[in-house]
């Protein structure tokens, strides 16, 4: 009696034994030939696919840096596009005031050692960067310390702030 052996195999083994026997079946001169046409597709392969897309794309970001520095440098060069703006004077408790009051605010200040502290218990967050950039932008006064705390009201906060030379 005779015994048959069945063994399973996988496709990749099935897929690599049958380019084994092709491959057999080639004489010396097609082995080369399809060696040399496999490395030439390989290489355009590796160029067209690879090497291109990548050169394209280190153009196209090194296009777009140029562009945004020469924006920042335009933009730099401008320098602000809002009127000048008087320099607000006084002591720091009145600047910081007066500036409060163009944003609808009422902060409760006291003086410190070198500046004010100023506290808002219920404002617009939006008001309260406004005020914060106005004293900044129109006076030798500058934050040292902030506190900003959101309030149950949405987009309101509550703030403490300090402001000195």
């Amino acid at each position: 009696m005779r015994t048959i052996r069945i063994i399973e195999r996988s496709r990749i083994e099935a897929a690599l034994l049958r380019l084994d026997t092709w491959w057999s079946g080639l004489s010396q001169r097609e082995r080369l030939l399809v060696s040399v046409l496999g490395t030439l597709l390989a290489g355009v392969v590796l160029v067209y696919g690879v090497i291109k897309p990548i050169q394209d794309a280190r153009a196209e970001a090194q296009a777009d840096i140029r562009t945004y520095e020469t924006l920042n440098a335009r933009i730099r060069a401008a320098g602000t596009l809002t009127p000048n703006a008087t320099r607000r004077e006084g002591p720091p408790e009145t600047i910081v005031t007066g500036a409060a009051q163009g944003f609808g605010l009422a902060p409760t200040v006291t003086p410190i050692e070198g500046g004010v502290r100023a506290a808002v218990t219920d404002a617009s967050y939006d008001n309260v960067v406004g005020w914060i950039a106005e004293v900044s932008r129109s006076s030798a006064l500058g934050v040292v310390r902030t506190d900003i705390v959101r309030r149950p009201t949405p987009g309101h906060v509550a703030a403490t702030i300090e402001f000195a030379q």
